[in-house]
């Protein structure tokens, strides 16, 4: 079948070796992420996208989406945004710390380069006033020539969207109090206004001066009316929702996974954009038939003839973090996943609980387990292969080339794909043996009846070999996976506490059956291929 990719605008036409059968499982994302929304000149609503490092243009009622700024230029990693009255726009980087300014023409120039964890960004009367998502959150207003900022407050556990008030006062979400502050622009002590929320990401306000917010782990878009003190209940709309914005008296609401929806009163929803998937990552089969979808900040769970469920994520209880590598747990329901903050956890999503085997290392990747129990996993950042068992940590292989993709044969020998050095290795014994090479960037690993399955993303190719490395077969072929043809990616770096450097993992993983099942990061989807 034809695979069509939605994220970068162009076709993808993935395709299946004969004797196989290919289909998309899950479908593409139109956005990649949604982070913040912003009303525009023209009366589009412009979309943040730190995951696609790019802006677009969403025109709500046809639905055509415009990319503004695409990836691979020089807007890498944008979270928030806001117009000026002459139509500049400004952005902030949250990976990159910095607040940059695009003009109406394209011309791009940075603001400030010292912001760690840059995120909300609001205009008022002349004044562009920024802040920063962590712990000892500050907010600011910005010099628009580049000089010393002002800080309006600090020491904030984590600030996030905001807007100035009908009263001229600051109000913005504080993620780690549950709360919603406000702050004079002057500056000094701040005021609580709401707390016991859903962990709230965004505070704007409509066009009666009431506050619209969306709560993040809750998934409620809030309506509070300071006035007579009410709180009322836009619409739930399930967890990960991000910003919203307005036109006219319409409200529109972003979330994470790149989805957009028009708020129509009495709980009705209407989806301007639907939600997908992000990347996704790691895949793994469990015993009991269900898939686990990697993807950052969440984590899903795929069976057969089902759509997505939602797992676990960032904000929910015991979630590890930023997810990238899993591998099948030894109890049904249970995950062990590499994390974007390098930890490796024992995930029970069902329970809320994650044992971390361990921590402080150096951009995780693909993770397997032996039959023994321990635990295989890749550190990309130092070029390590490592096991991991009763606590104790130890080296496998070193002096890798950007290790990915881990896989374990039945007698435990192990195999690891090298992304920068375009080949996959076989570990054993201490020693080091080339099984593939000739290949552009290796990423996912997997073995299934005396098979090892590799994915190249730059070739986007599903290749086949044995397992000594014999007669390789392309078995599918022009793939959704890793960066668009021409684009030399810019891989997003950590965002404070919460997640570490965002590397693309285009995994595939094989069930019982022999069905393997391919991360399509490229659009967002989850591809089966099936022996016919």
């Amino acid at each position: 079948m034809a695979v069509q990719s939605g994220r970068y605008g162009a076709a993808s036409a993935a395709v299946a070796a004969e004797g196989w059968s290919l289909a998309r499982l899950t479908p593409p994302s139109r956005l990649h992420g949604a982070n913040g929304l912003a009303t525009g000149p023209d009366g589009r609503l412009y979309v943040a996208q730190v995951g696609g490092s790019q802006v677009s243009a969403i025109d709500v009622d046809s639905g055509a989406i415009e990319t503004i700024s695409a990836m691979g230029g020089a807007i890498v990693a944008p979270d928030d945004l806001v117009f000026d009255d002459a139509g500049n726009l400004y952005l902030t980087e949250i990976t990159e710390g910095r607040v940059a300014m695009r003009t109406p023409s394209g011309d791009v120039r940075v603001i400030r380069g010292d912001i760690p964890v840059a995120n909300p960004i609001t205009w008022h009367q002349g004044r562009l006033i920024a802040g920063e998502c962590r712990i000892g959150a500050r907010i600011m207003e910005l010099d628009l020539d580049g000089g010393e900022p002002r800080i309006i407050l600090d020491n904030i556990p984590m600030a996030n969207a905001f807007q100035v008030g009908p009263d001229g006062k600051l109000y913005f979400p504080v993620m780690g109090a549950n709360e919603i502050w406000r702050v004079d622009l002057n500056g000094g002590a701040p005021e609580v206004v709401a707390g016991d929320l859903g962990v709230p990401d965004s505070v704007k306000f409509d066009s009666k001066g009431r506050i619209v917010t969306t709560q993040v782990a809750s998934g409620q878009v809030l309506r509070l009316d300071l006035v007579s003190g009410t709180r009322e209940v836009l619409a739930d709309l399930g967890p990960g929702l991000d910003n919203v914005s307005f036109i006219g008296d319409r409200i529109f609401v972003s979330s994470i996974p790149g989805e957009i929806t028009e708020l129509l009163g009495d709980g009705k929803v209407r989806s301007v954009v639907p939600r997908a998937l992000q990347w996704p990552l790691g895949l793994a089969m469990g015993a009991d038939g269900a898939l686990f979808v990697a993807d950052g900040t969440f984590g899903y769970t795929l069976r057969a003839g089902e759509a997505l469920t939602l797992a676990g994520m960032i904000f929910y209880p015991g979630c590890p973090g930023y997810m990238r590598g899993v591998a099948a747990g030894a109890q049904a329901g249970e995950w062990i996943i590499s994390t974007g903050l390098g930890a490796v956890a024992r995930y029970r999503p069902g329970q809320g609980e994650s044992d971390f085997l361990a921590t402080g290392l150096d951009q995780l990747m693909g993770v397997a387990v032996a039959p023994d129990g321990a635990v295989v996993v890749a550190e990309y950042g130092t070029g390590r292969l490592l096991s991991i068992e009763a606590g104790a940590v130890g080296e496998l292989a070193t002096g890798l080339d950007q290790p990915m993709g881990v896989a374990l044969a039945p007698d435990g020998t192990v195999y690891v794909a090298e992304a920068g050095a375009g080949r996959v290795v076989r570990i054993a014994g201490g020693r080091s043996e080339t099984i593939l090479d000739g290949l552009d960037r290796p990423e996912g690993l997997a073995i299934h009846d005396g098979q090892l399955f590799v994915v190249d993303t730059r070739t986007k190719t599903l290749v086949a070999t044995d397992l000594s490395g014999g007669a390789r077969a392309t078995i599918a072929s022009a793939l959704p996976v890793g960066a668009p043809a021409g684009v030399t990616p810019k891989f997003l770096g950590p965002i404070g506490d919460m997640a570490g450097p965002m590397i693309n993992f285009a995994d595939v993983t094989a069930g019982s059956d022999g069905t393997l099942y391919v991360s399509g990061d490229a659009e967002g989807s989850v591809l089966a291929l099936r022996r016919r």
